[in-house]
């Protein structure tokens, strides 16, 4: 019976070892196929320069809508903390207020 208790870790191990390089071989494919899939689109972006400028510029407005992202985000943050300031006693308001500001200004300085 001890014997079958020493084979048991042992067991888990090995299929553990199996599983673990079947994700590594599968994850290699992975890669070797998103490359070719790159050198494929590459291909077919330098033969239409066209269609490249205009891949361009439509990733240029993605950058663009995701900043107007965060900014806005950021404006509805600062709106809520206003609110949330209008909604505390006046003591504790100057406090937090004081608090927030240098919190503001740290993340702005780390952002920048």
């Amino acid at each position: 019976m001890a014997g079958n208790k020493d084979l048991l870790p042992l067991l888990k191990e090995t299929v553990s070892d199996a599983i673990g390089t079947e994700e590594l071989f599968m994850e290699a494919l992975r890669d070797m196929v998103k490359d070719e899939i790159k050198r494929h689109v590459r291909a077919k972006l330098d033969e239409n320069p066209a269609l490249r400028e205009e891949l361009k510029e439509a990733i240029s407005l993605l950058m663009e809508a995701k900043a107007k992202e965060v900014y806005a985000t950021l404006k509805i943050a600062k709106a809520g903390a206003k609110l949330g300031l209008t909604l505390v006693p006046e003591e504790l308001k100057k406090q937090m207020s004081k608090e927030l500001e240098k919190e503001m200004a740290a993340f702005m300085e780390k952002g920048l």
